[in-house]
């Protein structure tokens, strides 16, 4: 342990900002940057954003923001244990996924085919253009003006990205390098795992509380049969709330063991010394086991077939293609039903790729509850 507390292979933040600033008298700058995440315009509007349920659906299914709240949570207890720096990995967690758009996966996609002859639509570059252009609340900057080490987990949290990269991270990386061929920090490569565990086991959660899941089809499922049997052996008399919960419980705490106990030992095989250390591998020092990943990906399978693509699930998908498609070509086609500060610059626009990654911009920044308004207040009725 270095003097901070913090292993010698930790993340710290010796790159600095692409805009200079004092260093603060109390906070370390990784805790700026994960408190100016907590304080964004666009982590706010998170919580009115789909995971897997429409967010109007319920008071009680995941939205982006709890999502990303348990991924921080999951990913921090690890960085802990780790001596890693859990404020990078909190940064890294509780901004992977800023960028999303309304409606989800569903939203995404479909802003993506109408953005196509435009370049597309990306998520993760809607992130990096939130955290250094979008967000305007500072004087002397726009976006958060984050430290080089927090915007490169941020683009590189699931690995290496140099091939295939959106626009917008070409774009930026050309002026500020995030050595996009190179791993990132093991507190980003944290935070991408916590992802996988918290999304996997909560997916879950929220399709057997919809009822389009059963407690005896997951009791099939490799990655959950032991916490199951586990549950049915030694509380067998609880209500299926609490086995449930209790069954989520046990799958993520095996889960993060798992994690854990993989990543102490390639830290070890690889001798891994320094945070370059972790660089310059050929793969990610933050792995499950390949029992479990072979687990994982029958979930995966598993979650495809018996959820997302469930019935119920399809109508609130097709239905939020027509919302986003819809008012892109609305927004595309009569600028004048922007709001004032859109409208004009959507008038200013150099060019249509312009104007159509400003509408863009903006969609993507809609709730699900503000998507369903606009449309209906511009194109019509709609049932979601």
């Amino acid at each position: 342990m270095n003097n901070d507390g913090l292993q010698p292979y930790a993340c710290r933040p010796l790159r600095g900002r692409q805009v200079a600033e004092a260093p603060s008298a109390w906070r370390t700058e990784f805790q700026r940057d994960r408190d100016r995440i907590i304080h964004s315009g666009a982590f706010r509007k998170l919580a009115g954003k789909t995971q897997v349920f429409i967010a109007t659906e319920s008071d009680y299914y995941r939205t982006r923001l709890t999502h990303s709240l348990e991924v921080a949570q999951i990913a921090e207890a690890m960085a802990r244990h780790l001596g890693l720096d859990r404020d990078l990995t909190a940064a890294v967690a509780l901004s992977h996924d800023l960028g999303h758009t309304c409606f989800g996966h569903a939203g995404e996609e479909a802003l993506d085919e109408a953005m196509k002859e435009f370049g597309g639509f990306s998520h993760n570059g809607q992130t990096l253009k939130i955290l250094t252009r979008l967000e305007k609340k500072y004087p002397k900057f726009s976006g958060l003006n984050l430290c080089w080490e927090t915007l490169e987990g941020v683009v590189k949290h699931n690995g290496p990205a140099q091939n295939g990269v959106c626009h917008t991270i070409a774009v930026f990386h050309q002026q500020y390098d995030l050595e996009l061929s190179r791993w990132t920090s093991l507190e980003a490569q944290l935070a991408a795992i916590a992802d996988d565990i918290a999304y996997n086991t909560h997916d879950v959660d929220d399709g057997v509380r919809s009822g389009l899941v059963s407690l005896e089809e997951i009791a099939t499922w490799p990655l959950f049969q032991k916490a199951v049997e586990n549950v049915q052996r030694e509380y067998s008399g609880l209500d299926r709330t609490r086995q449930l919960h209790e069954i989520v419980r046990q799958t993520i705490g095996a889960l993060v063991g798992d994690v854990l106990a993989t990543t102490k030992d390639h830290i070890q095989k690889h001798r891994i010394t320094t945070a370059d250390d972790v660089r310059h591998q050929q793969q990610a020092m933050v792995q499950f086991s390949p029992n479990v990943q072979a687990d994982l990906a029958q979930l995966r399978q598993k979650l495809m077939q018996n959820l997302y693509r469930h019935p119920t699930i399809m109508q609130s998908w097709h239905n939020a293609v027509k919302i986003v498609q819809g008012l892109f070509q609305l927004y595309m086609h009569d600028e004048s039903k922007l709001p004032d500060d859109w409208q004009l610059a959507a008038q200013r626009a150099a060019s249509q790729t312009q104007k159509a990654e400003l509408i863009a911009d903006y969609i993507a920044g809609m709730t699900d509850r503000y998507a369903i308004k606009a449309y209906r207040q511009h194109l019509g009725e709609i049932s979601v």
